[in-house]
């Protein structure tokens, strides 16, 4: 993929080669039924999905629940195998790689999960936690993993003290921290947050997210932030892409996005943020019906079945992502 134009936090632009370079990513789940297990269809959790991250960058990726969004994460990962497409880590392809080729590139790839009690193992204190991937990659034993845990304690926040503490002696926020913590344990490129902070306390969540932006100023990161809400995503981003039903309908900048939504979807995600002030109304646009199933999708764009402004076309051909203005993609007929 060629030399992205990315913007910076400040407003600038500059120049980056992408990190991971995602080309019509695929992931269609088999439906199986009978007593022979025969399929007898698919589950279209991710059609198609086509993204760049560069170095230093956070990609927002929203939507509501069931889009795709936590398939698309774990794809690019290789936690589950893509049906079709191509993934590029670093301008290498790593979408068929087998197990022993692709654990050096797994260095280079962490994940954050939604919910930090749970991707903790209980019977571990927190510094085997977070120490695992440096044993395991064959990087630090004894002394120098403890010396190099202890230094990752520091950077997200927690006492030295709290290594030899269990997951269930902390709060949300603090078990967050060690998630981060593990993340950074190989230095990796790439942190991808599956809805890091959607579990925690609203306070909790500004401590998070500024820690977050902090380590990537430090460490030059690269973040796939995956989220629901709009005013976090709009926080930590520079640019932002919207999915539905397993596709990307709308992909811009994160002024763009909010300033000027061109997606009849966006639209209407935009529209139920609330403003924190009590004396201004906005005008709601209420979304009809409910989201279609992901095994039935309905045809032409998937979206006529609830948009305002559909028309006889959108229930037969399937918009292309296209640009519609320098660096703004979206996805619809009308546009």
């Amino acid at each position: 993929m060629a030399v992205q134009e990315v913007v910076t936090a400040r407003g600038s632009l500059v120049s980056r080669e992408p990190i991971i370079a995602v080309e019509g990513l695929k992931k269609h789940f088999p439906v199986k039924k009978g007593l022979l297990r025969r399929t007898a269809g698919h589950v279209y959790a991710v059609d198609g999905v086509s993204f760049s991250v560069g170095e230093g960058e956070t990609l927002g990726l929203v939507g509501e629940s069931g889009c795709g969004k936590s398939t698309v994460a774990r794809t690019v990962l290789r936690l589950v195998e893509p049906t079709s497409g191509t993934i590029r880590l670093n301008g290498q392809d790593i979408t068929r790689l087998g197990k022993s080729a692709m654990r050096p590139h797994r260095r280079q790839m962490q994940i954050i999960f939604q919910d930090p009690f749970s991707s903790l193992n209980p019977r571990m204190s927190a510094g085997d936690i977070v120490g695992e991937p440096l044993q395991v990659h064959g990087i630090a034993h004894g002394k120098d993993k403890e010396e190099r845990v202890a230094a990752l304690f520091d950077q997200v926040g927690l006492r030295r003290l709290q290594m030899r503490s269990f997951p269930h002696e902390f709060s949300g926020g603090q078990r967050q921290r060690i998630c981060i913590a593990r993340a950074l344990a190989l230095n990796p490129k790439l942190i991808i947050g599956d809805e890091p902070v959607s579990a925690l306390d609203v306070s909790i969540q500004a401590q998070v997210i500024n820690l977050m932006m902090d380590l990537q100023r430090e460490k030059n990161l690269s973040y796939l932030f995956i989220a629901h809400d709009l005013a976090v995503v709009e926080h930590i981003s520079h640019r932002i892409a919207v999915m539905y039903l397993g596709k990307i309908v709308e992909y811009t900048d994160k002024q763009t996005l909010f300033t000027n939504p061109l997606h009849p979807y966006t639209e209407a995600l935009l529209a139920a943020v609330p403003i924190p002030n009590p004396q201004l109304k906005r005008k709601k646009q209420l979304l009809q019906g409910d989201v279609p199933s992901p095994i039935n999708p309905p045809p032409g764009c998937t979206f006529h079945t609830r948009c305002p402004y559909a028309e006889a076309r959108c229930r037969i051909d399937v918009p292309a992502l296209r640009e519609v203005n320098p660096g703004h993609m979206v996805a619809c007929h009308l546009r």
